[in-house]
């Protein structure tokens, strides 16, 4: 019998997140007719591994080109696309089979909830992901469950899309990594007219990257991708909450130097309140910074995670607001 889920998982080896948390998290499902498809950049020997598990090398080490290659091997009706640091809740399945049948849908979607065994620098960064200042135009229901919504734009990291549709509209773009997703989710919504269901009950646990560097590395490439997009695809990336952080830098390095500019041409009453709209700005933006500080408090019931959040943050708006402005403005697609 043919399994009803292929699940593709592009790695660069067979790692300990798929041994220790996808595979046995996979075994544990409620429905079981499914395969799940490892595509690494190249087989090696690992220990024995359950008859539902599918190994499918690709030499070039691209996600979205591994990703079409076990498309390419997929047997099941319905495609299934998880991040190799995500593994899935124990009705995952069984509750994306159920909203799969409403014939209006193309693909659904869930949230990506930080695990409770991650170091504490990896929840700071899924707390910045998961609070209103870090979300962004992406919205904080990524990663907390929310109510159900239709959406038009969704990462891969949780993803089912009917298989039909995919071939419909052809494979993931590779010159879109990271955001070939965000093309693909575009194609669903526009230009086939169907629609993505976000549910809340289709949940996957997903680790995050440790504060500093590799949080900030991650985010660098969204900024870059991000700004390519609201010339590529503004229906799903022209939104006010993916611009504010470039606003925001911006602001703090142009409007300190008019000042003086300003001044030195005896320019005050249009310095003056120029000077106190930045004290404003900065005012409520470190208001925002320390509300954020104290919703993660009463949540986490962690001072240092609460405390770390405030640079985390703002350092994280910095570097997203700089690339994204310099992407925007070479307008490089």
């Amino acid at each position: 019998m043919k399994p009803t889920f292929s699940i593709i998982v592009p790695v660069k080896r067979i790692n300990s997140y798929i041994l220790n948390d996808i595979i046995p998290a996979l075994s544990a499902q409620t429905y079981k007719n499914f395969e799940l498809i490892i595509v690494p950049h190249q087989k090696r020997k690992t220990r024995l591994l359950p008859d539902f598990v599918k190994i499918y090398p690709y030499s070039e080490n691209n996600p979205s080109r591994k990703r079409n290659h076990g498309v390419k091997k997929s047997k099941g009706k319905i495609l299934v696309f998880l991040d190799d640091d995500a593994y899935p809740g124990k009705f995952w399945l069984k509750n994306a089979l159920s909203l799969l049948k409403d014939q209006k849908l193309s693909a659904v979607c869930g949230p990506g909830v930080t695990p409770p065994a991650n170091s504490l620098l990896q929840k700071v960064s899924g707390y910045f992901w998961s609070s209103f200042l870090g979300s962004g135009g992406a919205g904080t229901y990524r990663c907390l469950p929310q109510k159900k919504r239709f959406v038009d734009d969704y990462p891969s990291f949780n993803l089912f899309v009917k298989k039909d549709d995919f071939l419909h509209i052809g494979p993931f773009d590779p010159r879109f990594y990271p955001g070939e997703d965000t093309k693909l989710c575009h194609d669903l919504v526009y230009k086939l007219k169907k629609k993505i269901l976000y549910h809340p009950q289709v949940l996957v646990f997903h680790h995050r990257r440790n504060i500093f560097l590799p949080h900030l590395k991650q985010l660098s490439r969204y900024a870059v991708q991000r700004a390519r997009f609201t010339y590529l695809f503004p229906k799903t990336s022209k939104k006010l909450g993916y611009y504010l952080p470039a606003l925001f830098f911006l602001g703090l390095i142009t409007i300190p130097p008019l000042i003086i500019f300003l001044e030195i041409l005896s320019l005050c009453f249009i310095s003056i309140p120029l000077f106190l709209i930045y004290l404003a700005i900065i005012f409520v933006y470190i208001i925002l910074l320390l509300l954020n500080s104290l919703h993660t408090l009463f949540v986490s019931k962690n001072l240092l995670i609460s405390l770390l959040l405030i640079p985390t943050t703002l350092i994280s708006h910095l570097t997203y607001g700089f690339l994204f402005l310099k992407t925007l403005v070479r307008r490089k697609i």
